[in-house]
C-alpha cells in the first residue's frame, strides 16, 4: 500500500487539512464492517486535533443528514464501491458544498467516478480462506485512514500539549498536562541537612520526613548534594562508621536536578534515563524547593 501511494493521496490530506482550518469537519460513512472502520477513522482524527463525525448510512435519508454542512469532507468506505446503501446517499450528499474522499478497492466503481479523491485499498485477497470476510480489505481501510490522521496531525502541526487537552484522563494526559510544581513534595516535606550533619541524624531526618532522599544545602539553600538510603546501604559494608561521619563524605554532588515549571512528563524520561529514584527540584538560583519521588509518580497514577 505505501508502494502504491501517490498523489491522491497529498490531495485527500490537503482537502481535510483546508476544511479543518476553516472550521468544518470530516463526515465518514461506511456499511457494515467498513462502517465499523470508519468509526475508528473518526475516532482517530477527531482525537488528533480533526474533528469528524459518523454519519449512518441507513439513516441518512431520515434526518442524519442533518450533521453534514456546506465545507465539510466526505470520507466513504466501501471496498466494492458499489454498496447501495452507500451509493444511495450520494445524490443527496451532492447538494452540499462538501468534497468526496472515496476509500475503496473499486478504482472505476460508481463510489470512485463520483469522488473528488480516491485513496486506493486494493488487497490481492482476504485473509478469510473464502475469500469473503472482510479482513484484508478492512485492515487496508485501516491503514489508510491511521496514515491521513497522522499526516494531518504533522501537517497541522498537533503538538503533545494538544494531544494532553483531548485526552485528560489516564496517565498520558496527567503527565502531559502537569507540571512539576503540582507533583512535587514542597520545602516543608523536605529533609535538609547541612555538609557536616552526621549521616545517623541524617537518616532520622529523612525517616521523620519519610522520604527516601535528604538535600544537602549551604546556609542560602542552595543545592550541595543528595544523600539516599541507597547510597547509605552502598556505602555501610566498606564503611562501617559511616554513622557518625558527615554526610558531605558520601553524599552524591551535582546531582540532576529539574525546574519546577518544566512539565511532569519529564520527570519520567530523567528518572528512567539516569535510573534514580528522586530528583530535586531547584529555582532560578540553584536552591532546592521541592523534590519528586518516583514512588509519588505511582500514586498520582503518571507512571
Amino acid at each position: 500500500m505505501a508502494d502504491r501511494l501517490n498523489g491522491s493521496f497529498n490531495e485527500a490530506v490537503e482537502l481535510v487539512r483546508a476544511a479543518a482550518d476553516s472550521r468544518h469537519k470530516v463526515v465518514v460513512v461506511g456499511v457494515g464492517k467498513s462502517g465499523h472502520i470508519g468509526e475508528k477513522i473518526a475516532a482517530t482524527l477527531t482525537s488528533t486535533g480533526t474533528p469528524a463525525v459518523v454519519l449512518n448510512s441507513l439513516n441518512a435519508l431520515h434526518g442524519d443528514l442533518g450533521v453534514v454542512s456546506d465545507g465539510d469532507i466526505i470520507i466513504a468506505l466501501s471496498y466494492s464501491g458499489e454498496t447501495d446503501e452507500l451509493l444511495n446517499i450520494l445524490p443527496a450528499l451532492a447538494r452540499f458544498d462538501v468534497k468526496l474522499i472515496a476509500i475503496t478497492g473499486g478504482l472505476s466503481s460508481t463510489l470512485a467516478k463520483a469522488a473528488d479523491c480516491v485513496l486506493d485499498a486494493q488487497v490481492s485477497q482476504e485473509a478469510c480462506p473464502l475469500n469473503l470476510a472482510p479482513t484484508s480489505s478492512t485492515t487496508a481501510m485501516l491503514v489508510l485512514g491511521d496514515a491521513l490522521a497522522m499526516a494531518l496531525l504533522e501537517a497541522r502541526g498537533f503538538d503533545k500539549e494538544d494531544f494532553a487537552r483531548f485526552h485528560p484522563g489516564g496517565s498520558l494526559g496527567r503527565s502531559l498536562l502537569l507540571k512539576v510544581r503540582q507533583i512535587m513534595r514542597d520545602a516543608d516535606q523536605l529533609a535538609v541537612v547541612s555538609l557536616d550533619t552526621p549521616v545517623i541524624e541524617v537518616i532520622k531526618v529523612m525517616n521523620s520526613r519519610r522520604t527516601g532522599a535528604a538535600v544537602i544545602a549551604d546556609e542560602a539553600g542552595i543545592l550541595l548534594g543528595i544523600f539516599t538510603h541507597g547510597d547509605f546501604a552502598r556505602h555501610f559494608s566498606n564503611h562501617p562508621d559511616i554513622g557518625s561521619r558527615p554526610v558531605g563524605d558520601y553524599m552524591t554532588r551535582r546531582p540532576i536536578t529539574i525546574g519546577a515549571d518544566r512539565l511532569a512528563a519529564e520527570v519520567l524520561n530523567i528518572l528512567q534515563k539516569h535510573k534514580i529514584d528522586d530528583l530535586v527540584v531547584v529555582d532560578g538560583a540553584g536552591r532546592a524547593i521541592g523534590l519528586v519521588d518516583s514512588q509519588d509518580l505511582s500514586r498520582l497514577k503518571i507512571l
